[in-house]
């Protein structure tokens, strides 16, 4: 088993160096620079939008969860162990400079988080909950690729409700560990698993509008809470901010880092860490964001960029500065949460473990929740028969219970090297269809500077095929805003055709 799992680590370790990190940074540039850094410039719209009133059916009803709730979900994922078992492992084993590269990686990513999400809300379809979407789905429809789509829906389903949450399960368990005596060893991994299971059963049962209210309420609450617990203890150690930050910058680019043949090491574990915590241009976060009702493809793409910089800029940064102000010294440290609880209690006292046990435990269950709605949206592109669908629910359950019970480095090792498979083929058809994406943009940006709510309707891209959503103004508007939506389209239709006598009927 061991040789098994150094296999599958040595080959992870050779994808991920020689071909996706090469192809994330490259691809991240060129949409940096082709969108006019839209990961900045649009900073004041991510915020803006993130708040938009959710569309409305005729009847009154959302039509599918908002704007602010999908990014909760996506947020759900990415906020858990990565951002603090996640940065422990990036700060055990690439040192201080790191945390640079996971800085670096997640502003470059913020360009390709705002074209998947963005190519994600153009393709997506309606299901009885509202909408949903994601890479598989822009695969099939973009590029006319179904076989691509079942690949990356296959990996992701493997990958993120099956191995990711048993992970995230195995941390819960290893925590909670962390606050009982050993007497507890026997019972406490069942216990942990079952209850786990239980409450994820009683959630995911209830489809993606209980789990968007649960992680609505969760993951706020929760990022907060761990947040003010960072910055008591960064005020504490404050003296030593300075040359914390100092240590980032130089490990980052330091002299002996490069005699020393470390930092490509360095470097890639700050890109990996980083991208398995924000998820940027992983293709995960897409499913969650094709599944609001905005009036513009764009909207969702700002909030989903919104949602790396608000995973790595606050949350992982908060872990980092947690462990580098309260362990000086790194030689021997432990990896993964333990570090991240160690620095914790080794400043504020024992009873501060409880308190992080708890953040941990329900961000942790968020990210399950969150994982699980990603699988549920590539089942649905994959087959559309209920029995199945069930099934992969009973399945994702069992996988939590089996997290907390066993062991997980080969499960580590090998979701990492399947990540890594599944960025590849994400990056892959973004990169082909970045074109409409900018061709989105570039609407949207009008439409502001025409001082207007930009609105979205397919007919102001009629050569771009196998759009299903966006047929009128009532697709994307509801009454409520259908009169003045219908005249700003129609003016907006005109505009880029320059059919200047055309009206609406």
């Amino acid at each position: 088993m061991d040789a098994l799992t150094d296999w599958m680590a040595t080959w992870g370790d050779n994808l991920w160096t020689w071909i996706v990190l090469p192809i994330v940074v490259l691809l991240g540039l060129y949409f940096t620079l082709r969108s006019g850094v839209v990961q900045f410039r649009l900073i004041p719209e991510m915020f803006r939008t993130l708040t938009d009133k959710t569309p409305r059916t005729e009847s009154g009803e959302p039509q599918s969860v908002s704007s602010f709730q999908a990014f909760t979900i996506s947020a759900a994922s990415r906020v858990g162990v990565g951002n603090i078992a996640g940065v422990g492992t990036a700060i055990a084993l690439g040192g201080p400079g790191a945390i640079f590269w996971m800085w670096l990686m997640a502003f470059v990513g913020g360009a390709s988080a705002f074209i998947e999400s963005s190519l994600a809300q153009l393709y997506k379809t309606r299901d009885n909950d509202g909408f949903r979407g994601g890479p598989a789905y822009y695969m099939q429809r973009g590029l006319r690729a179904r076989w691509m789509g079942i690949v990356f829906a296959v990996i992701l389903i493997i990958c993120f409700p099956l191995a990711f949450s048993s992970l995230q399960a195995n941390t819960i368990q290893a925590t909670l560990s962390g606050s009982f005596d050993e007497s507890a060893s026997a019972w406490l991994p069942w216990a942990t698993g079952i209850g786990l299971a239980v409450l994820m059963a009683l959630v995911v049962f209830g489809g993606v509008r209980r789990i968007a209210s649960v992680t609505q309420a969760l993951v706020p609450a929760m990022a907060i809470l761990y947040l003010i617990l960072g910055l008591v203890i960064v005020v504490i150690h404050a003296d030593r901010i300075p040359a914390v930050i100092a240590e980032i910058f130089t490990s980052a680019f330091g002299y002996n880092e490069v005699v020393g043949a470390t930092l490509g090491y360095i470097i890639l574990t700050g890109v990996r860490r980083g991208m398995f915590s924000n998820e940027a241009g992983l293709g995960s976060a897409p499913n969650a964001g094709a599944s609001a009702a905005v009036t513009h493809p764009v909207k969702q793409g700002l909030v989903q960029t919104l949602g790396v910089y608000f995973d790595t800029f606050l949350v992982c940064s908060i872990t980092a500065f947690i462990i580098l102000v309260s362990v000086p010294d790194l030689a021997g440290a432990t990896q993964g949460i333990g570090l991240t609880q160690g620095a914790v209690v080794g400043t504020l006292g024992e009873w501060s473990n409880v308190v992080l046990s708890i953040i941990i435990f329900l961000l942790a269950f968020s990210s399950i929740l969150g994982n699980y709605y990603y699988g549920e949206s590539n089942i649905e592109f994959i087959t559309g028969n209920r029995a199945v669908l069930t099934g992969y629910r009973v399945v994702a359950v069992l996988a939590v219970l089996v997290g907390a019970l066993v062991s997980t480095g080969a499960i580590w090792t090998f979701a990492d090297g399947a990540m890594g498979f599944m960025a590849l083929v994400n990056l892959v058809a973004i990169g082909l269809l970045s074109g409409i994406a900018f061709r989105l943009l570039k609407d949207y940006t009008r439409q502001r500077r025409e001082g207007r709510d930009p609105v979205f309707t397919r007919d102001l891209m009629p050569d771009v095929k196998n759009i299903e959503v966006w047929e009128d103004e009532l697709s994307v508007t509801g009454p409520i805003d259908l009169p003045t939506s219908r005249r700003q389209s129609a003016k907006h239709r005109d505009h880029l055709h320059g059919s200047a006598g055309r009206t609406d009927s």
